[in-house]
């Protein structure tokens, strides 16, 4: 019986976790999930597998300037993994994640176990597996399992140094996971402190600073266990700053407007921001993904009534650690374990070392939830014990717990989407134009412009000196053909960029937001062909900018194929892959270049080293496969071009041009019955479109089905009446199925009405006249035919052929009564036939 509890606990923990967090298995990839698995190449097993460390979390290379800096390989590598199995399905991510937190809180439950009861190790873990400030965490997809090892093993034999060298090792590997990991090492430490009695740490003292007595080994031993953890935590962050480059993390300053404060601005907020961190934790009832910009205002003065709760949270916490301190020595290790594990798991999101890229973030919470937890676990037992209120403790727990366990379930459903993200975030914070531009964005996407257009505006409104909401109104307003709208919006946010004398201070750097800015406008003004020099100007003015912004090189560069100044759009693609080796844009780009000057070759080189980058590139697959199809390739090649075409339809794609190529070279390879399916796939997407509709009747007609062919022709010929080989088609089967040469006359003169010069046209309204006996009408048609076309052999032989006849008849009339009519011989008439229908 006494291992009853020792499974039941644990079991309790993780059922506890799995079915709260089971409500978030049908969420989408949102908000941060797009860069970070969804646009990242590294996430993709064609990425060379070293990218993982040379690159940052959203798949920047750690050296340029633009990076985020965020180090997290090992995570990426998880996300790798996910692809390798499921691909983007995020159903795949969301279990991972909720089966890693499930198992975070049973190791969780056992860490408490080292210096708490199992009843209130179990308490700490349920509160701990509820908590609603981890939905973000937990659907962002954080790594923190070795956190609970490291600490098992130090604790559990901590005098032996291969658990200290395993704890490093593990805390170093967690940092690849997680930045925050690293603090585990400061943790450990303090533990080993705390495991010093006050009687040894006067020894120490006495012996280090007043120079009486010898310390003992087992002291010695200790203390070096603690400065080897030290010293690995020192060269990690050594290290991972040496990764980094020469350039520290530039974030804009609406991401977090205190680091761009003056004094005393700037400390009075970060200090509010402290207690307002523990006020999430103490009550999660406002939730949402994004803090930044002006969701909270800048504490500007020591008048400022906020000022008293960041003196609250100071006084409550020195008076935890006073009381703590001062508790019984079974209290202690507890209490002083709780309040490490809340406040220094939280000094890198503090602001204190360095400034961060927001102002709050839930998913920073996670490690610092694991000591407040313990925290109230520890207070929960004080009224458990009183008998007088063991009902009420009973009932207060069971009310918090189930209270949290609702809130999280109704989080997870407002992470389903990035609608019902935003959405929720704009309730709890309303002067977040972040939340306005980024809700915007989803309903663009959904094609509900004038609601999207309304909240772009009101985040223009609240934060009217961030060029994004222009950006995004611009943007919006040419996707509703509204050009002087859009051209007015980008006008006025290019007016509140920094000046060109201010561009290399921190406040004021030119960031991807305002060079886009740019990109959009050229792209506007370039729809006017007068001010098409305008537009280049803007696109130099942007690289000028910003020489290693690869994106204005991409945008010039196409703008110059556009107007046919190649060889310069050459060199804007070329100088580009001088900053960027890796876009798959650049390399598809040239190719395209390529293929217009003919050169098929190196055309589809460029086009096969942009797939070996991203194999899904769509653009890539879709032109290198019709540069096969239409060049004269080898066989294999034409294989490769149906494998290409093929797996965009696998991975969902509907398109019509990709089913019109997929049955042309079906057609290619006498697949009749797959051409066929793939035209009709074309058709069904858009039902006129002439290419397929013309070549399904050919193959219908040379698979002697014309009367099915006849069906698709009067569809082509409904819409584009004057289609030459539609014509041409439909007057053979008039004339060879139906034997309507009426009909077959007009389809051929309606084609010379239109172009007089096409041959066949002509010489089949030739071969309509003779199969009519109209051989005067006849001869004079294939004399026109020849003049035109004096080198075409069948002309020639039918001319000669209807000569022939009309002697024949000329001397037969001289023989009998000139009044007799004309005599038809049906096996001279099948000699001449209409020419060959050309696809």
């Amino acid at each position: 019986m006494s291992q009853q509890p020792d499974r039941f606990y644990p079991l309790a923990v993780a059922a506890t976790a799995l079915t709260v967090y089971s409500t978030s298995l049908g969420g989408n990839l949102v908000f941060d999930d797009i860069a970070a698995i969804q646009e990242n190449r590294d996430v993709r097993p064609s990425s060379p597998f070293i990218n993982l460390f040379l690159d940052d979390f959203w798949g920047t290379p750690l050296h340029k300037e633009q990076s985020h800096k965020s180090y997290r390989p090992f995570t990426v590598f998880t996300f790798r993994l996910n692809y390798a199995v499921h691909g983007l399905q995020p159903l795949g991510y969301h279990a991972i994640n909720v089966l890693l937190h499930a198992l975070v809180c049973v190791l969780y439950y056992r860490l408490c176990l080292l210096f708490l009861p199992r009843f209130v190790s179990s308490v700490a873990a349920i509160l701990f597996s509820v908590h609603p400030i981890h939905t973000e965490a937990v659907f962002d997809m954080i790594r923190h399992v070795s956190l609970f090892v490291d600490m098992n093993n130090v604790t559990t034999d901590p005098q032996r140094w291969r658990c200290c060298a395993e704890t490093a090792a593990l805390a170093v590997c967690g940092t690849l996971c997680k930045e925050q990991c690293l603090t585990v090492l400061v943790v450990c430490s303090f533990y080993d402190l705390l495991s010093l009695k006050v009687s040894c740490l006067t020894h120490i003292w006495q012996c280090v600073l007043l120079g009486r007595g010898v310390v003992s080994l087992w002291i010695r031993k200790s203390l070096a266990r603690i400065g080897f953890l030290g010293l690995t935590a020192l060269l990690t962050i050594v290290i991972r700053f040496r990764l980094m480059g020469p350039h520290l993390p530039q974030f804009n300053r609406f991401d977090n407007p205190a680091s761009v404060s003056p004094f005393p601005a700037r400390q009075l907020t970060f200090s509010y921001l402290l207690s307002l961190n523990a006020w999430l934790l103490l009550f999660p009832c406002d939730l949402c993904c994004d803090w930044t910009m002006g969701t909270i205002p800048l504490v500007t003065s020591i008048e400022d009534l906020r000022n008293i709760s960041t003196l609250c949270f100071c006084v409550v916490l020195f008076l935890l650690l006073r009381s703590s301190w001062l508790s019984e020595e079974s209290q202690r290790v507890p209490l002083l374990m709780g309040l490490s594990l809340s406040v220094l798991p939280f000094l890198p999101a503090s602001n204190l070392f360095c400034h961060v890229g927001f102002v709050i973030a839930e998913r920073v919470l996670y490690l610092p939830s694991m000591g407040f937890c313990i925290l109230i676990a520890i207070g929960w037992t004080h009224l458990w014990r009183d008998r007088r209120l063991r009902g009420s403790a009973v009932v207060g727990l069971a009310l918090l717990v189930t209270i949290h366990g609702m809130k999280t379930v109704v989080r997870n459903r407002e992470w389903e989407s990035d609608e019902t993200l935003f959405s929720s975030g704009l309730r709890v914070n309303q002067k977040n134009a972040k939340l306005y531009n980024n809700l915007g964005k989803v309903l663009e996407e959904q094609s509900q412009y004038e609601e999207a257009l309304q909240y772009f505006q009101q985040a223009i409104r609240i934060q009217p000196d961030d060029v994004r909401g222009y950006l995004n109104s611009g943007r919006l307003f040419t996707h509703m053909k509204k050009y002087q709208e859009a051209e007015l919006v980008y006008l006025k946010a290019k007016s509140l960029l920094p000046q060109a004398n201010r561009i290399k201070s921190s406040e004021a750097r030119i960031t991807q937001t305002h060079l886009q800015l740019f990109l959009n406008l050229a792209s506007l003004i370039s729809r006017n062909n007068t001010r098409l020099e305008e537009a280049d100007a803007l696109y130099q003015e942007a690289i000028k900018l910003r020489s290693d912004y690869t994106r204005a090189y991409l945008n010039r560069g196409d703008f110059l194929m556009k107007i046919n100044r190649t060889k310069e759009a050459e060199a804007m693609y070329e100088r580009a892959l001088q900053y960027d080796t890796h876009n798959p844009d650049l390399y598809h780009n040239l190719g395209v270049l390529l293929m217009d000057q003919r050169k098929n070759q190196e055309a589809l080189a460029m086009f096969n080293r942009a797939l070996d980058i991203d194999p899904d590139h769509e653009q890539a697959l879709v032109n290198s496969a019709i540069l096969i199809q239409e060049s004269d390739m080898a066989l294999h090649h034409k294989q490769l071009a149906s494998e290409r075409l093929r797996k965009m339809v696998e991975g969902g794609k509907q398109n019509e041009l990709i089913y019109f190529n997929l049955g042309m070279l079906s057609l290619e390879n006498k697949d009749i019955l797959g051409a066929e399916q793939w035209l009709n796939k074309a058709l069904q997407i858009r039902p006129n479109l002439r290419s397929a509709l013309f070549n399904l009747a050919l193959l219908l007609s040379e698979d002697g089905r014309p009367l099915e062919a006849f069906v698709y022709l009067k569809r082509l010929l409904q819409n584009q009446p004057d289609h030459v080989k539609g014509l041409i088609l439909i007057a053979d089967i008039y004339a060879g199925h139906f034997g309507d040469l009426e009909a077959a006359e007009e389809c051929y003169k309606k084609i010379l009405q239109s172009d007089p010069a096409n041959i066949q046209g002509l010489h089949n309204l030739c071969v309509v006249y003779y199969r009519r006996q109209q051989l005067v009408e006849a001869e004079a048609c294939f004399q026109q035919a020849h003049v035109q076309s004096p080198n075409t052999e069948y002309i020639r032989q039918h001319l000669e052929i209807t000569r022939r006849q009309l002697q024949q008849v000329a001397a037969q009339v001289e023989k009998e009564n000139p009044l007799k009519s004309i005599p038809r011989d049906p096996s001279v008439l099948q000699q001449i036939s209409p020419s060959p229908t050309i696809r």
